[in-house]
């Protein structure tokens, strides 16, 4: 990822009075980490608690859009006419089942976006200045980025808050996330002074497997507070939500994915302190 000065130093300038009370990217470059599953279910747990919140689905495979019920012949224009047509983003959000929730889905054409940013005006920014022009509107802004270290994470990281990490209770996980941690401290120099590590979520953590509990007490032991206390456990009902167009708390509220999820809400909100009115019911 080359930085520009001249992007840089316009950077400083955009206007950031319109940002969302608090914007989350949810990135790691490793796939099937449980990235995508954890955006779904984090945005529904977030809106439960009666939160406005949008999702923005800035991954090409638009899996984040299918998890939420939004099937390719309901997708309207998404992510990518947002990036690359300024297109207003009130044009482009779409109601969920979950009251509360709205999403930005990915349009076919986002797969060409990584190419046609590199020759881009201010193409590290494109998302910032699209979420400034937009307004704030929504209580919370998750962002699922692509499992890659490219132009579109980087426009997430650019225009967040924090960013929350998920990591596979597997081996190797450790090493993929450093590589992470270091493209955070890279951005926050150059582009996004107050981008910070907001959380690192334990995924597919499997109690009756040793390593998941090594990887977790090593996880703890090098990031400290940072590791969220929230353990997103393996769970079927997590996939079968998923392959239903539903969040977990949606298909099975009980399940152990759900009330995990449900946790990591809760402590999203309160490690961002946001203010919730009260939890809603979601939609049968």
């Amino acid at each position: 990822m080359k930085s520009r000065v001249s992007d840089t130093q316009n950077a400083q300038r955009a206007p950031d009075a319109a940002r969302a009370s608090c914007i989350l990217a949810l990135a790691n470059q490793k796939g099937g980490v449980g990235k995508t599953t954890t955006a779904i279910n984090l945005a529904a747990g977030l809106a439960e608690h009666g939160l406005s919140v949008l999702l923005i689905d800035l991954d090409p495979q638009g899996n984040a859009s299918t998890g939420l019920g939004i099937g390719y012949d309901a997708r309207r224009q998404g992510t990518y006419a947002l990036l690359m047509d300024d297109v207003p983003m009130a044009d482009l959000s779409q109601d969920t089942e979950i009251p509360g929730l709205r999403i930005v889905a990915a349009d076919t054409e986002l797969a060409g976006a990584e190419l046609e940013l590199v020759m881009a005006d201010r193409r590290e920014f494109r998302l910032r200045d699209a979420l400034s022009r937009a307004g704030s509107g929504f209580d919370v802004i998750l962002i699922d980025c692509p499992p890659s270290l490219g132009l579109l994470t980087l426009n997430a990281l650019v225009a967040s808050d924090g960013v929350i990490v998920p990591l596979q209770c597997e081996f190797f996980a450790l090493e993929g996330i450093s590589q992470l941690v270091r493209t955070v401290d890279r951005v926050r120099r150059a582009f996004n002074s107050d981008l910070h590590v907001a959380g690192i979520v334990l995924t597919m953590y499997d109690r009756r497997n040793n390593l998941s509990e090594l990887v977790a007490a090593d996880a703890r032991s090098f990031f400290g507070e940072q590791v969220m206390e929230t353990l997103i456990p393996r769970n079927i009902r997590i996939s079968e939500a998923q392959s239903h167009g539903r969040s977990v708390m949606a298909y099975d509220s009980r399940s152990s994915g759900a009330m995990a999820y449900q946790a990591l809400a809760d402590e999203v909100i309160a490690r961002n302190s946001l203010k919730t009115p009260g939890k809603k019911k979601a939609r049968a």
